[in-house]
């Protein structure tokens, strides 16, 4: 059973439409609500009736998109739409259901994915882990997300990812492969022929082969899993499009940051899903101890993805965006906010 309120004027969560305060006082009202978002997502599923059922968050501004884009990318945005949150959390409930919940929250996938849409949706399918050992995105999120995009008119759906340990022994093991295909999605392992040099246009990625279902895609579905990362902090939305590249990705470790705004200006999505259901909160991105794993039953999507790793990464690992510098870096070419506090926002609990 689902739980929701709406924000009132008197709470301490929403600013108040039409009325002028003094900056401190802006100020303070925008730390609060910032901690309340916060302690919602740490708190997690399991104890988040704690911190009360939910609540709709609306800030009457929002970033422009740039007028101009750049030749090389790809972007696979939707509209605008000011009546949907930009960024969404749903607990409380099993994988299939959260991100149910999820889509609808944000507007239905009849918003995002059109009649004879080819949808690529990209998971972390990096590792060869078991589900339970949360290296990559849950199986059963995959799946759900695969039927949602059938029901509003895809003409075709594909599962990929490049993986960084031996592909096939990742796509069965992680359990996305079967759960995938019998939701009944085309699944496509990265073989060598499928990878075209693309001119991506960036400050470190200038030439770099690309997976190309993520070039002849019409919608792009972003499902990372929220997850320790040994070099970064955190591994999360931006950080998943390294699994569009071919060729030597170690190298770019070299300037990380850079190269992942460098991505994030490249492969712009239609909508991102995060995979907080179980998080790696130690000893990431690869894991392998499930005591390193920790169960929060929680997704979080949305239609900005800055301030979705920005809420991600603080609330988890308590980094914040000056700790990031990938984040500004986006942020400066017009793809979103790391002030995730100030974009329109929606909890729900369910179960």
């Amino acid at each position: 059973m689902s739980e929701e309120a709406n924000s009132n004027p008197g709470s301490n969560l929403t600013q108040v439409e039409g009325q002028a305060h003094a900056p401190a006082e802006e100020r303070s009202q925008r730390m609060s609500r910032r901690e309340a978002l916060l302690e919602l997502l740490r708190l997690g599923g399991i104890a988040a009736g704690a911190a009360g059922a939910g609540f709709w968050l609306n800030e009457r501004s929002r970033r422009p998109l740039p007028a101009h884009s750049e030749q090389a990318r790809r972007d696979h945005r939707v509209a605008a739409n000011e009546q949907w949150p930009q960024l969404t959390v749903v607990q409380g409930g099993e994988p299939r259901d959260l991100v149910r919940r999820a889509f609808e929250d944000l507007g239905g996938m009849g918003r995002f994915v059109g009649k004879q849409d080819v949808v690529v949706i990209k998971p972390n399918i990096a590792w060869d882990r078991t589900p339970e050992q949360a290296a990559n995105t849950n199986p059963e999120a995959v799946a759900e997300t695969v039927r949602q995009c059938w029901q509003a008119g895809a003409k075709r759906v594909i599962v990929t990812d490049v993986s960084c340990n031996e592909p096939q022994r990742c796509f069965h093991r992680s359990g996305i492969q079967a759960a995938a295909r019998a939701a009944g999605a085309e699944v496509i392992l990265p073989e060598t022929e499928l990878f075209r040099e693309v001119e991506l246009g960036g400050v470190v990625l200038k030439s770099w082969p690309v997976f190309t279902p993520f070039l002849e895609a019409d919608k792009i579905i972003n499902m990372p899993i929220a997850k320790h990362h040994n070099l970064t902090g955190a591994t999360l939305g931006m950080k998943n499009w390294y699994g569009i590249l071919g060729g030597q990705r170690n190298r770019l470790h070299q300037q990380i940051h850079q190269s992942l705004a460098d991505l994030a200006g490249f492969m712009l999505p239609t909508v991102t899903l995060m995979d907080c259901y179980r998080i790696l909160e130690r000893n990431g991105p690869t894991g392998g101890n499930v005591e390193d794993v920790v169960l929060k039953k929680t997704m979080v999507a949305g239609t900005d993805p800055v301030a979705l790793d920005a809420y991600v990464a603080k609330a988890y690992w308590n980094l914040d965006a000056d700790r990031l510098p990938y984040l500004q870096m986006a942020a400066n070419r017009g793809l979103g906010t790391p002030e995730f506090e100030k974009v329109r926002f929606k909890v729900t609990r369910i179960g």
